[in-house]
């Protein structure tokens, strides 16, 4: 787990300080209109941390933030410090996620969907172009000029761009801002709209109800990174026990060889045997969870 900053040295590329300010909706609608360089207004007021979850058997999401404007067009945000390798696929998912459920049961009109806009933010190049804005709508391969118009839109912003002539002033301030969430910065910009991010930014830096909401938060993480590393013990666990049990070891010289307890060992291979002959191990560590 990082080093934990205090909330007074937090940027906007840390997740907490990024969810807390586009709660406010002003902030959120100047970050997009800077972003896109196209004044936006909503009118819904920007929700954080929204869970989207069609089915208990599908994966869900989690957004960033996500907000509606005057034209019922959705903008959702996201704010990713670090590569995963993923996140081209993971757009496309959560574009799949959210265009589901637009539409009521029982709508046959597909023209009814909101058009939408994702816009991912990150301090690095997703595509070693050297750009700081790749925007992806549906075109044509064979007719270039020809485009889909399905109201869908991906943006991903890279804060590490080289063009700089393509871009406004403003939006370069943003990106250094962004990452440098700083008064010595903000007092550099001649952004109003960036200067109304600051402000907010202050006020949730100097609030001691935010300073207690952080510590909980921090909390939180770390409870679930201790949960994931035992998790990930027991699914090893489970697998070593799993290869023994095909090789028709007993119980008890399992527990003899891994060191562990035999009522344990012997617990778990009770589980194991509901699984044969696949023995899915993540299958059998869920149903050792479900029964804690």
């Amino acid at each position: 787990m990082p080093k934990k900053k205090k909330l007074s040295e937090l940027n906007l590329t840390d997740k907490f300080l990024f969810d807390e300010t586009t709660e406010d909706p002003a902030a959120y609608e100047a970050l997009v209109s800077v972003l896109l360089e196209n004044d936006t207004h909503f009118l819904t007021r920007p929700e954080t941390e929204k869970e989207y979850r069609l089915s208990p058997e599908l994966r869900q999401i989690r957004l960033d933030v996500i907000a509606m404007d005057e034209n019922d067009e959705l903008y959702y945000t996201e704010m990713q410090q670090k590569n995963t390798g993923n996140l081209i696929k993971r757009s496309r998912y959560y574009q799949a996620q959210i265009d589901v459920s637009l539409l009521e049961p029982g709508v046959r009109n597909f023209n009814r969907l909101n058009d939408s806009c994702m816009i991912l933010i990150a301090p690095f190049d997703l595509f070693g172009r050297g750009l700081y804005r790749y925007t992806f709508e549906g075109t044509c391969r064979e007719c270039p000029d020809l485009k889909l118009n399905d109201g869908s839109k991906r943006v991903f912003i890279n804060l590490h761009g080289k063009n700089c002539d393509d871009f406004s002033d403003e939006f370069l301030e943003m990106m250094e801002y962004l990452e440098h969430t700083t008064d010595s910065v903000a007092q550099k910009v001649h952004s109003k709209r960036i200067k109304l991010i600051h402000d907010k930014v202050n006020k949730i830096k100097l609030s001691e109800q935010m300073g207690v909401k952080y510590m909980q938060h921090w909390e939180e993480l770390a409870e679930a990174k201790d949960e994931g590393r035992s998790q990930g013990e027991l699914l090893t666990l489970i697998s070593l026990i799993v290869r023994k049990l095909k090789k028709n070891k007993s119980v008890e010289s399992i527990a003899d060889e891994l060191e562990q307890d035999v009522e344990y060992v012997r617990h778990i291979c009770e589980i194991t045997a509901k699984f044969a002959p696949d023995y899915d191990c993540e299958s059998i560590m869920e149903e050792i969870i479900k029964e804690k």
